[in-house]
């Protein structure tokens, strides 16, 4: 127990100091963890401090982030031609960067890190990573063999404290072959923390179902997958009338798509295992979210900043107001191929300056992810986001999930094109929207509307075993 307080002492003056973490000592850790768990069945408060971090309290988050700012900001001008150039040409000394001016660096944007992505590397590459597409050109980018130690232990380590991973789990990973940075890392996590794991891809749903289904030991308690593809397993699931009492599954995580109300009450109801939605993203991976219970999204303020612009001006969006996540990862998290101020383009809405009153209070937190900031339409009534318009789509009686859609605006007004494949009730869907504050015009598009959204489900890994039959 004392070799465990000496590791956590130095995990945590590593944290504060922006040293680089013995990896080593972090995997440690949750072996510790798991001693402790198994002793006593609980962790001890210490521990959860060191979850919790410094910080928590704000004067000093705000300190440690100015710190962070400075300390990252100056290693990429050595190590990183493109910031060498591009805080050379905004005039920005490093050495005196804060929360408050951070805003006189100009954002990073996808098409510079397409466009010069060899000048950001700033250590040895290992493990490639790329993003699906499903919004535009893919994006590849490179971790190194520290990253790829590093994040899976804090991760572990969270998750085993909370309970959310157990060494008696069966994690079933049904994310796309692209993203090989997180296939790697939740492999890692199911190392450290003695649980077993399955990568299935992005298979046919019906050979997914086959391996989901039953209670026997093989069976998941785990899954990780996107909303899209979710969808697709409920409804395929409710098809072959399975229910809670076919499964072992006791969590589902999301990400990377909008995950509605609607849907996830579905999944929960048919696989009797609660769905939680998350965020995190490949260019700015180790900065994540999670979501609260009053629906906010709170991203850890220790491992980077992350602002909410505005969508017109780029200074910080007003309260209340829908901006751009902005992400700057924090060395010693991040140091192979680091971004600082990413435009993820990811949309939000600022939460009103007031206390948030929920679980996760001391963590900064926005509204949850609406969609694309490219993907806002702008109607005579006000902006629509996406989020607003597949709530409303998932939530139709007898949706098949994925809705497909396409939505746009004409003469000012909101106009949804629909797949008639999706929604067994073809007229009156305007009066859904109506309810939900929207005014929109709904046109039925004939057949499976493959043509309109498209999704990470879309990215079907083809299997030999289904041919004809992949649902």
């Amino acid at each position: 127990m004392f070799g465990a307080g000496i590791r956590q002492f130095r995990m945590a003056l590593a944290m504060v100091l922006g040293r680089p973490i013995n990896v080593r000592s972090a995997e440690k850790l949750v072996e510790d963890a798991l001693a402790t768990l198994a002793e006593f069945g609980a962790p001890g408060e210490d521990v959860e401090h060191l979850l919790r971090g410094p910080a928590a309290d704000p004067q000093m988050r705000t300190d440690l982030a100015n710190r962070a700012l400075r300390r990252t900001a100056k290693r990429l001008v050595a190590k990183s031609p493109f910031y060498a150039d591009h805080f050379g040409a905004a005039g920005v000394d490093p050495a005196a960067l804060t929360v408050e001016n951070i805003t006189a660096v100009p954002v990073t944007t996808k098409a510079d890190l397409v466009g010069r992505a060899g000048d950001f590397l700033c250590s040895e590459p290992f493990l490639a990573s790329r993003t699906t597409g499903t919004t535009g050109r893919p994006v590849e980018v490179w971790y190194s063999r520290y990253e790829e130690r590093l994040w899976p232990a804090l991760v572990a380590l969270s998750q085993v404290l909370r309970g959310t991973v157990r060494t008696t789990d069966v994690v079933q990973f049904n994310i796309s072959s692209r993203a090989t940075g997180t296939g790697y890392a939740e492999m890692q996590v199911a190392r450290l923390a003695g649980a077993a794991i399955r990568m299935v891809g992005l298979v046919p749903p019906a050979e997914t179902l086959d391996l989901m289904t039953g209670t026997g030991p093989k069976a998941p308690t785990l899954m990780v997958t996107y909303p899209s593809y979710l969808g697709q397993l409920t409804r395929l699931a409710r098809e072959r009338g399975l229910g809670p009492a076919d499964f072992r599954l006791r969590r589902i995580n999301v990400g990377s798509e909008v995950l509605s109300p609607a849907l996830a009450q579905a999944a929960e109801k048919t696989f009797g295992a609660a769905v939680h939605d998350g965020y995190g993203m490949t260019e700015v991976t180790p900065v994540a979210g999670a979501i609260c219970s009053r629906r906010h999204l709170h991203i850890d303020a220790g491992i980077g900043l992350v602002e909410v612009c505005d969508l017109d001006s780029g200074a910080p969006a007003a309260p209340g107001a829908l901006g751009t996540l902005v992400a700057t990862p924090f060395f010693p998290y991040r140091e192979c191929m680091p971004l600082f101020r990413y435009d993820t383009r990811d949309l939000v809405r600022r939460l009103p300056d007031e206390p948030l009153g929920c679980e996760m209070a001391n963590v900064p937190a926005t509204s949850l992810i609406l969609g694309k900031a490219d993907h806002v339409l702008r109607t005579e009534q006000g902006p629509v986001t996406p989020r607003e318009i597949i709530e409303v789509l998932d939530a139709l009686p007898g949706a098949r999930w994925p809705v497909r859609h396409r939505a746009d605006v004409v003469d000012g007004r909101l106009r949804v094109q629909v797949a008639a494949a999706c929604v067994p009730e073809t007229g009156g869907i305007a009066r859904y929207f109506a309810e939900a504050g929207l005014d929109a015009t709904v046109d039925i598009v004939p057949g499976e509307g493959h043509e309109l959204r498209r999704y990470r489900c879309d990215l079907v890994e083809s299997s030999f075993a289904y041919g004809e039959r992949a649902a």
